[in-house]
């Protein structure tokens, strides 16, 4: 291998497991002692301060400037103790990533010194430029200013030395420039819509939570082989490397041990993530080498979908420092598994109800049912919309690469609840339901379903949206992903659905049906006409996919297409009714789509031209001019024979050729895609006539790998990368 090489791959062998000083103790000793969580409250605010805050994270209710001055003056005096001295705006614009800019307590006190000053006026809001973050158009750099703004629904914390409040992030003239803005409307819609369908079973249900439990897997590299992979460095993926002899065929590494150096790395994560309140629960190897994945328990979707974008920021600053580097593209190695990031989703009541958790009585049974068959027709009638929710440049590499969700976006149920709902379907005029002596209503064929256990359902790992016996798990989440754009999707398009359910049982019971007939002759009607989602199969397969358009699913798989559906006639009478979106909104949104789609297609066509004109090229050409000279020497004694330097050479010749030749004609097709003014357009010809040339060149250099030195090879290698030591 090349001496660059050999040092780098040296130092990779000879990395030792950074020293972790975890305290000895109990986690539930630490949990949460840097987040400004409610015993922290309790002992830095007064009583009324305290009452009030809560009052507004659990209801919505607005804060006082007086009262918000009392709570920054506690919040600052925590802070301080705990040995922070900036504070933040911690927000999530539409990078993808987080974003802070950090301001110092201290202030003049105008005796020539200063004051740790921190008032109400800097928690409750700043004014981060607007125009320098993605916005789709509806900021110019002359139209700068933007807002953030506090969200007292998810606590301050520290990280380092600085005090992060998490706020909302929109614009001078009132629209989301973030994923909180609609993911807290998406929130508020749903707790409407599902509180009033809850109230045909229960009048005490107040509130509905929409909860996430998100599993996040990501890979780890060494940091100085990662540092010689400028593919890697740029773009998060290989664009390049030929498939090691052993990679994850001997199914060897998923849920095996722990290697020394990752379980240090993973050991000093899960401190600060306890220390940030982040409930983090499992860890395990996972099914590609060097590919592992971090989950927590449950919470309200909210505060997990915050706790996921510090966990991403976290885990890359801990991994540097054992001399890792985390890489969460969704497929950063060909020909091995890709990451995701599934997001297990449920609904609950303020009373303690899973609403997607089978029951005990009949009653608990038809509201299960209920909401169960809202879930999958808001599914059905949506499915191409939440494939665009989670599709993007990164993502479409993974989806229906026969190891993740394929982009169709498809419900699996199970044998038991398919078989209820199927009978209930199929059920005419009152078979399915009845009232018994005491006028208890009872419905046939859900009777049996108290003694199913909460996973009543066979695994099915091809499906993108599986229900796994309280709760579904939208599997197709990439790992990258912010998991808010699933999520505002998911709970918008259920929230609209619950509301066209209430209308349609309303409107039979004021026609003078019983409650619970007319709540089944309208689940009975969605059954059927969602029907087509359901599938338990391998979604894998090529029947599946002739099945799936048979049925009318979206099978789009063009990225740039896929986001259409965001701007369909029905989405945004859907996210405009629901509150959640307005349609500036999501023309802004979709826009910045398509933008980000095409730099990244454009900085990946770079890199992989510089690699290929700069690093393959010139080596294999010196390899060449190598065997050119042998071939030489042997013909000057005929005894000996060149025939199969002769072929080698050819085959150099052949492999450079051809990715000189590509490599011109993908840079044509990128000058002429870069002509295009509108971003669909643009986007479009990236995927059309720019992406189509990556696997070509890939080939070509994927060839030549197997045929130059080693020894003189410029870049590491899968069978380096791929195996921690």
């Amino acid at each position: 291998m090349s001496l660059l090489r050999f040092k780098m791959v040296d130092a990779a062998i000879n990395h030792t497991a950074a020293e972790v000083k975890i305290p000895v103790g109990r986690p539930s000793d630490y949990f949460g002692a840097k987040v400004f969580g409610r015993d922290a409250m309790r002992k830095y605010l007064d009583k009324s301060t305290f009452n009030a805050l809560v009052n507004t994270m659990e209801n919505g209710t607005p804060l006082p400037f007086d009262i918000a001055d009392s709570v920054a003056a506690g919040m600052r005096q925590w802070a301080l103790e705990h040995g922070a001295d900036h504070y933040t705006h911690w927000f999530q614009p539409l990078t993808g990533g987080t974003a802070e800019k950090h301001d110092a307590f201290a202030e003049p006190d105008n005796c020539g010194g200063v004051l740790e000053a921190f008032s109400g006026k800097l928690l409750v809001q700043q004014e981060p430029d607007a125009s320098s973050f993605p916005n789709g158009g509806i900021r110019n750099t002359f139209e700068a200013r933007g807002y953030s703004a506090w969200d007292p629904a998810s606590p301050a914390f520290i990280v380092d030395t600085t005090l992060c409040i998490p706020t909302v992030f929109i614009a001078y003239t009132g629209e989301a420039l973030d994923y909180k803005v609609p993911l807290l409307r998406s929130l508020t819609a749903v707790d409407k819509a599902a509180t009033e369908v809850c109230h045909y079973f229960d009048k005490n249900v107040e509130k509905v939570y929409s909860y996430l439990g998100w599993e996040q897997e990501y890979f780890l590299v060494d940091e100085s082989l990662w540092a010689i992979r400028p593919d890697l460095v740029l773009t998060g993926r290989t664009l390049m490397g030929h498939e090691s002899a052993k990679n994850q065929q001997l199914e060897d590494h998923y849920f095996g041990a722990i290697p020394t150096r990752v379980m240090s790395f993973m050991k000093e994560l899960e401190y600060e993530c306890l220390l940030l309140g982040i409930p983090v629960k499992t860890r395990h190897n996972e099914v590609a080498p060097n590919q592992f994945e971090l989950a927590p328990v449950y919470e309200e979707a909210n505060l997990a979908n915050d706790h996921n974008q510090l966990l991403m920021t976290i885990m890359d600053k801990i991994a540097r420092r054992h001399r890792f580097r985390v890489l969460l593209h969704e497929k950063p190695f060909k020909g091995i598994n890709g990451s995701g990031k599934h997001n297990n989703w449920s609904l609950g009541t303020d009373t303690g109800v899973n609403l997607l958790g089978p029951g005990k009585t009949a009653s608990e049974n038809l509201q299960f049912i209920t909401f169960l068959v809202n879930v999958v027709s808001a599914v059905y009638k949506h499915n191409g919309l939440l494939k665009a929710s989670i599709m993007s440049a990164t993502n479409a590499h993974r989806l229906g690469a026969n190891e993740a969700p394929p982009a169709i976006i498809s419900t699996f149920l199970g044998s038991q609840v398919s078989a209820v709902l199927d009978k209930l379907a199929a059920s005419k005029g009152d078979d399915a339901i009845r009232f018994d002596a005491k006028n208890v209503f009872k419905m046939s064929g859900i009777s049996h379903i108290p003694t199913l256990l909460l996973d009543n359902t066979d695994r099915n790992r091809t499906s993108p949206f599986a229900f796994t016996g309280n709760r579904f798990e939208f599997r197709a989440v990439g790992s990258s992903d912010n998991c808010a754009e699933a999520m505002i999707t998911l709970n918008t398009a259920v929230a609209d659905e619950l509301t066209h359910f209430k209308q349609a049982v309303d409107a039979k019971i004021e026609a003078g049906a019983k409650k619970e007939k007319a709540i089944y002759e309208v689940l009975k009607k969605m059954i059927k006409e969602c029907r087509a989602v359901r599938f338990d199969g391998n979604g894998y397969s090529d029947e599946w996919k002739a099945e799936a358009a048979k049925r009318g699913l979206d099978c789009e798989t063009s990225t740039p297409l896929v986001f259409d559906r965001y701007l369909d006639k029905e989405s945004l009478r859907m996210f405009g009714q629901m509150g959640v979106y307005t349609r500036v909104e999501l023309e802004a949104r979709t826009e910045v789509k398509w933008e980000t789609y095409t730099k990244k297609i454009q900085i990946e066509g770079r890199v992989l031209g510089d690699l290929a004109m700069n690093h393959i090229v010139p080596i294999a050409s010196k390899y060449e001019a190598l065997l050119l000279d042998k071939v030489y020497k042997l013909q000057q004694i005929p005894e000996l024979k060149s025939t199969a330097d002769i072929a080698l050479i050819k085959k150099i010749q052949d492999h450079t050729t051809a990715i000189q030749r590509l490599t011109d004609e993908m840079t044509e097709a990128r000058k002429k895609a870069n002509r295009i003014e509108d971003q669909r357009e643009k986007a479009v010809a990236y995927h059309d006539t720019v992406a189509v040339f990556f696997d070509e060149i890939r080939h070509h250099i994927d060839k030549l790998e197997e045929i130059v030195d080693d020894q003189i090879w410029p870049l590491p290698k899968y069978r380096e990368l791929l195996f921690i030591r």
